[in-house]
């Protein structure tokens, strides 16, 4: 596995330290992954797998596709919850402030916006 957690962070083009950041390790234990000397944890495997979209199945066998194929939906779901990590981010802000207000509709008016956005996206495909 040390070999596929090197490969997956020099295909990810991040440092040990950056890659050790996101997964709020030290970056010493990121080298000791990968070179073999500690083997990682069920916990650590997961970790690593939800932030970087990496097929479990592959990093712990070496078997399949290295990263998950997402459907758009999940892909989006999957940015927008980065986006919210940033308290301060100003796309942050407006997403939940839409979301808040969505919440705030009557139903009839959840259809409505529903029924725009759909004809928005429709449109969107047809080039209009």
């Amino acid at each position: 596995m040390n070999e596929r957690i090197k490969k997956l962070r020099k295909t990810l083009d991040l440092t040990q330290q950056k890659f050790a950041d996101k997964l709020c390790v030290k970056r010493n234990t990121v080298g000791q992954w990968e070179i073999g000397r500690n083997e990682l944890t069920d916990a650590a495997i997961l970790s690593i797998c939800r932030e970087f979209n990496v097929n479990e199945e592959w990093l712990r066998t070496g078997e399949g596709e290295m990263f998950e194929k997402l459907t758009e939906q999940q892909e989006i779901l999957k940015y927008t919850g980065l986006l919210l990590k940033d308290k301060d981010s100003t796309i942050a802000n407006a997403i939940q402030s839409l979301i808040v207000t969505y919440e705030q509709l009557d139903d009839s008016s959840k259809t409505a916006l529903e029924n725009i956005a759909q004809q928005y996206l429709e449109n969107l495909k047809k080039g209009q």
